[in-house]
């Protein structure tokens, strides 16, 4: 018996992590200061993408894509109701509507093909955009949605939280990365303590796209430029003067949209890039877990489905669906196994259900809620801890 417990998820500071928050703690800038920036860098090259801009979380991060997009009342959205909920709450945030689409029963990504059939069954322009997730970890085929979203005139946000460090191949063999942008239009990331990186609460926006880029750093900070070239007002009046004057003063700043302040810490950023430091030797683990995990259930007859060994998969989370997940679920509590459960079907929740959603509406979602359960995944759990999660597995099928 292991005596303490045993999460889903966990995350790993380390004593360079802790050093760094305190160097930015002792710094002149708490928040918006050098550390951000450095982040944004340090996080656009490890994705690949052009632009980052690091935000307070993810929910935020999803918000600013969608305010970016011009989202708006009326606006048809489509995603997965099988992620957490705030891949759909960022449409209903800007007065949009979100229509789940069902999953692929082998993969738990949103199914292209049911996406497909919504989008043929109506007027071309009936549908704004497409949100998939990286679901556990596992990269979307971003290629396929963007040659079908360019043919319906849609743009793509990538929801990549679970998948930093994963990668899907296309079709000319050539790898990319969550998150890169090659087609999504924007795609946004967490720092959550349970994801591969942390900052404690944290996120970032990825893009290629320079326009987008510039909106999202204004939205990030109340809608206000300090940018020279984009002032609207005069010199004069920036300066207070009726006489004429060349020269913007120094305090001079302009409110151009309505934003939030959505702004990441210094110290929060600082830990960022440590942790990013570790990324690639953390995923390798994560990958080295599952293999274990796949390895020791896949021959077994309780197993009706599980995350397996997948190229590019980023494991956030490992998977299995099985019968009786309540009686698993308890008895692995019993024994200080805390495992969760991944997602209760968003359509389902009270909120999306007074739109109309109702059982029955996605049946895959609905078959895979039944089943599936999110056993420990996280680099610092031992060979000892994971022996112990499987054979507690076996142990309560074997009763």
């Amino acid at each position: 018996m292991i005596d303490k417990i045993i999460p889903y998820g966990r995350q790993n500071i380390t004593q360079e992590d802790i050093n760094v928050v305190i160097a930015a703690l002792q710094s002149n800038y708490l928040t918006q200061g050098p550390k951000i920036l450095e982040f944004e860098k340090a996080f656009a090259e490890y994705v690949g993408s052009t632009y980052a801009v690091a935000v307070s979380n993810g929910t935020a991060a999803l918000h600013l894509c969608a305010l970016a997009l011009d989202v708006k009342d009326g606006d048809k959205v489509i995603t997965t109701p099988i992620t957490f909920a705030a891949s759909a709450n960022c449409v209903r945030y800007c007065g949009g509507e979100v229509v789940f689409s069902d999953i692929d029963p082998d993969t738990y990504l949103l199914d292209i093909e049911k996406v497909k059939a919504l989008l043929e069954a109506s007027p071309k322009g009936t549908y704004k955009g497409i949100i998939p997730v990286d679901f556990a970890g596992r990269a979307v085929d971003l290629e396929a949605y963007r040659k079908l979203a360019d043919q319906y005139g849609l743009w793509i946000i990538e929801d990549a939280c679970h998948a930093p460090g994963g990668f899907f191949v296309d079709s000319y063999a050539e790898s990319h990365n969550c998150g890169n942008s090659s087609f999504a239009d924007l795609a946004i990331f967490s720092f959550h303590p349970v994801k591969h990186i942390t900052c404690g609460e944290g996120g970032m926006v990825t893009t290629n796209d320079e326009v987008l880029y510039k909106k999202l750093l204004a939205l990030r900070t109340h809608g206000i430029t300090k940018n020279e070239s984009e002032y609207t007002n005069s010199v004069n009046f920036a300066n207070g003067l009726d006489t004429e004057n060349s020269i913007y003063p120094a305090w001079y700043m302009e409110m151009q949209t309505l934003g939030f302040n959505y702004r990441l810490t210094d110290f929060q950023a600082a830990l960022g890039t440590s942790q990013l430091q570790r990324a690639d030797e953390g995923l390798v683990k994560r990958r080295e877990i599952a293999a274990i995990y796949n390895e020791a259930l896949r021959e077994k007859s309780f197993i009706k489905g599980q995350s397996g060994v997948v190229e590019g998969h980023a494991y956030h989370l490992y998977v299995i669906e099985i019968e009786d997940r309540l009686g698993l679920y308890n008895y692995l509590r019993e024994n200080n196994i805390f495992a969760q459960i991944h997602y209760i079907p968003c359509h389902l929740m009270p909120y999306y259900k007074q739109f109309g959603w109702a059982a029955g509406d996605m049946p895959n979602a609905e078959a895979y809620y039944k089943r599936c359960i999110s056993l420990p995944m996280y680099p610092s759990l031992s060979d000892e801890e994971q022996q112990f999660v499987i054979n507690k597995i076996n142990e309560f099928f074997n009763k």
